[in-house]
């Protein structure tokens, strides 16, 4: 599909500079850009970029409306505006529904007649499936499972018995939903497992990546709330609570039973023990390692940044000998 400056410009409600008829058909990095691809710029580091790009339509913060050459849109948010303009050029396949012949639907499962189930889908007893729902091929849903309107699971989404996924969310292939919380009682002849008996309530508009996976709860539910996004490989374990708008990125973990408040971004690899409490608002940077509640908000860090591996040892060296130092300053005082 085409379009046009204008029409780019209109649909942002935004302003621009350049010929109005100038049309682009796809969005490309600022520095592959051709003369037929939209691009956008967010900061000074890419003024160089800028300058030498080859873009049809570029577009530019105010601070470097001087720098744009040629068609421009102006934006005080550019990439805000680029995440726009992403679906109005590349929009989703039209949904088709209807069950496929592959599919394996319970009697008295209730698929609304707009959804599309996908080829050797599983769908059990008691699930229900809402307007406009796209279920991929080979997805599992267990009794009982609730799908709320428009919500698209894509390929081999498994999700157990009992769950419940809200409205306009979209699940990607391999994420499990619902399985069991790791949760057993130990004695001397060795490990119980513990029935996890809750489930798992997801909220409306919730983003899950691949390959995640979010426990069902031990007693009540795991509970993820309205506007969540979730990257790839996330552990969610069993009675976690995540507030409304946060962002998780990949290879977090978090462990049973810890409550994360509203409005918080999490960064990749970060880990968090069981039992805790994090306020809204909280922003943790990578790989950082919290063995405590977060009380207040703001931005929290843990470890050591990356150095050449000399320079590495020789810090563990020191660190490994801050007992005998401390004890040498005290005997001295």
């Amino acid at each position: 599909m085409e379009f046009s400056l204008k029409q780019l410009a209109d649909t942002l409600q935004l302003g621009f500079v350049g010929e109005p008829a100038t049309l682009v058909d796809s969005i490309a990095p600022i520095h592959l850009a051709t003369e037929r691809q939209l691009s956008f710029v967010v900061g000074k580091h890419y003024v160089d970029a800028l300058r030498a790009s080859r873009a049809g339509v570029v577009i530019v913060p105010p601070a470097l409306e001087a720098e744009a050459p040629g068609n421009y849109i102006l934006s005080p948010d550019p990439y805000m505006s680029y995440a726009k303009l992403s679906h109005l050029m590349n929009p989703a396949p039209a949904l088709q529904a209807g069950i496929h012949p592959s599919a394996v639907v319970h009697d008295e499962a209730d698929i609304d007649p707009s959804a599309s189930i996908g080829a050797n889908a599983v769908i059990g007893r008691g699930v229900r499936v809402g307007a406009g729902c796209d279920i991929g091929a080979g997805c599992f849903l267990g009794d009982g499972t609730r799908i709320g309107d428009r919500s698209r699971l894509f390929a081999n989404v498994t999700i157990y018995h009992g769950c419940r996924l809200g409205s306009d969310c979209r699940v990607q292939s391999g994420t499990v939903i619902g399985g069991e919380g790791f949760g057993y009682a130990r004695d001397k002849t060795g490990w119980l497992r513990i029935n996890q008996v809750g489930g798992v309530l997801i909220g409306d508009r919730v983003e899950i990546g691949s390959n995640t996976s979010i426990d069902r709860g031990a007693i009540g539910d795991t509970i993820i709330e309205d506007g969540v996004i979730l990257d790839n490989l996330i552990q969610i374990a069993h009675n976690v609570r995540i507030g409304r708008n946060t962002a998780i990125a990949g290879c977090t973990g978090i462990a049973g039973s810890t409550t994360i408040g509203s409005n918080c971004t999490i960064a990749g690899s970060v880990n968090i023990i069981g039992h805790l409490t994090i306020v809204d608002d909280v922003h943790l940077t990578a790989t950082s390692f919290v063995m405590r509640s977060i009380t207040e908000p703001g931005r929290y860090s843990s470890g050591l940044p990356l150095e050449t591996n000399r320079k590495w040892r020789r810090t563990v060296a020191r660190l490994l000998q801050l007992d005998s130092l401390a004890a040498k300053i005290n005997r001295q005082r």
